[in-house]
């Protein structure tokens, strides 16, 4: 079981999940949020393990360089990343969706992923152990109308875990992609920036994964045995099937 573990988007709900699962089993956290009055209250519920925040926008690679040279020495030997942080921005089609956000989704899946996992991977080379456990989609397996960058980014994800795979495994390093399915959390709010209307309509009549879900695929893949590396692993509700029905009909 990982010692210290540290989760991105942890003030999210899928980071919330995670914090609280693995504090369960006494894991010290490294916590990483936007708002350091919500890494507080994170923080605050788990009296009985070693916590630390880290406060950053992971946008900003000059401050994700700087906080994570900060971490104190006891928190330093990272054994589990967990590359949390990300969303969607927008469903429309490809041709009236606005370029900001097309560069603000792999600004925020992409470029911040590698940006927090370098330095970290570092570490656990010299300490030749870790795992690195990076949350995809199976939006990166699937495309979807209207997915188009946010299909493209989570698909980065999974090769980038694939492709670390084939340059960690020998340095007893382990990658695992996480790719879920629908999960009902504020992803569709931020996803269709605050339309709560329309974040609601896509969990409606339905039963979709909740973050503990997620939290409990995460937890079992870390928790294997150290010579085991779950490469993926691919969740879905039951009531969902893999892939879309896009046809265009007369």
């Amino acid at each position: 079981m990982p010692k210290i573990v540290f989760i991105t988007g942890a003030t999210g709900d899928f980071g919330r999940a995670f914090a609280r699962r693995f504090a369960g089993v006494g894991s010290a956290l490294i916590l990483h949020g936007r708002s350091q009055e919500k890494l507080d209250a994170l923080a605050e519920e788990f009296p009985y393990v070693r916590a630390h925040t880290l406060c950053f926008d992971v946008t900003d690679q000059a401050a994700i360089a700087e906080a994570i040279d900060s971490i104190p020495e006891a928190f330093g030997a990272i054994d589990l990343l967990i590359n949390n942080a990300g969303g969607a921005l927008g469903q429309s089609p490809a041709d009236e969706s606005t370029l900001d956000d097309w560069l603000k989704m792999i600004e925020i899946n992409n470029s911040a992923l590698v940006a927090v996992t370098h330095p970290v991977l570092q570490g656990m080379s010299v300490r030749r152990r870790g795992h690195i456990i990076n949350i995809g989609s199976t939006a990166g397996n699937y495309p979807y109308p209207g997915g188009h960058v946010y299909c493209a980014v989570k698909a980065f994800v999974k090769q980038f875990s694939l492709a670390l795979r084939a340059d960690t495994y020998s340095k007893n390093i382990r990658v695992t992609n996480i790719e879920p399915g629908m999960v009902k959390t504020q992803f569709s709010l931020v996803r269709y920036k605050g339309d709560q209307k329309a974040a609601d309509a896509v969990y409606a009549n339905t039963t979709p994964l909740t973050a503990d879900d997620v939290a409990e695929s995460v937890f079992w893949a870390a928790s294997q045995p150290s010579h085991v590396n779950i490469n993926r692993i691919e969740l879905m509700p039951t009531r969902q099937a893999p892939g879309p029905l896009a046809v265009d009909r007369d």
